[in-house]
């Protein structure tokens, strides 16, 4: 039984999330865990239901039962803004980002700074998403434009900058690279490595067999609703995971391919 009190105490701890429509069991009894400094693959067919444990945790769904702990902390989730104050931010495929806006006031979309009348600052607002962009591209240039002209890597960076700035974390990246070219796919991958190196957790949603061996520490996958194998990713390969997708379970003849117990 995990000590979610003890000093080294997992970023979040999910345990027995269930989340019913009616008599649809949409998660039924997943627990899992996140540390600091790694990423989790969370995987499964469309409807398995790792989109909505993802959405609990960011606190745009309530469970109907369970628990969850961020640093250790019993934390209650009622709505996203709740989940930004524990440090969980989540990007979105969708990115929800608003297309008529241009960068900064997408970045502080929400959260906008105020000079000390209480008016708009909008120049602060620039000048700190022009650093906090170029930190993560600094081939950025297009801060004026409506991000609805932007390529799908420059919205990404936008997305991933809006929550280092508001000081995630942990973060859940739904689908980060989906319509991504490869060049822009390579920089949201090296941007993950990144965030992963200065001690952020992440929950990564993916399809892409290449994102989750590449940046995955350890893998979690879902069938109907329920965990049905959770492993370092050094002891599976792309076939045990499509096993554990289509039937819910490994390959009859598996054994852990990193020599794990």
């Amino acid at each position: 039984m995990l000590d979610v009190t003890a000093q080294n105490a997992p970023l979040v701890h999910m345990s027995e999330i269930y989340k019913h429509f009616g008599g649809i069991h949409a998660v039924e009894g997943v627990s899992v865990d996140l540390y600091p400094g790694e990423v989790v693959g969370v995987l499964g067919h469309n409807g398995a239901g790792k989109s909505c444990l993802m959405r609990i945790l960011s606190g745009a769904m309530l469970p109907s039962g369970g628990k969850i702990f961020v640093n250790g902390e019993q934390a209650d989730l009622k709505s996203p803004q709740d989940a930004k104050g524990y440090g969980i931010e989540t990007i979105y495929q969708t990115l929800a980002l608003a297309n008529h806006l241009d960068a900064a006031q997408n970045l502080f979309l929400g959260r906008e700074l105020k000079t000390r009348f209480g008016n708009l600052d909008d120049a602060r607002m620039q000048s700190e998403a022009q650093e906090a962009l170029r930190q993560l591209n600094p081939n950025f240039r297009n801060l004026k434009d409506p991000v609805a002209k932007l390529s799908g890597g420059q919205r990404q960076v936008i997305a991933i900058a809006r929550a280092i700035y508001f000081q995630a974390k942990v973060l859940i990246m739904d689908e980060p690279t989906a319509a991504l070219g490869p060049s822009e796919t390579a920089m949201v991958a090296d941007l993950t490595m990144r965030l992963k190196n200065e001690g952020i957790g992440i929950f990564l949603i993916s399809h892409d067999m290449h994102d989750v061996f590449d940046l995955c520490d350890r893998v979690m996958v879902m069938n109907k609703g329920r965990n049905v194998g959770a492993f370092r990713i050094e002891d599976v390969n792309k076939d045990d995971i499509l096993s554990l997708i289509v039937k819910g379970a490994l390959p009859d003849d598996w054994t852990p391919r990193g020599g794990s117990k």
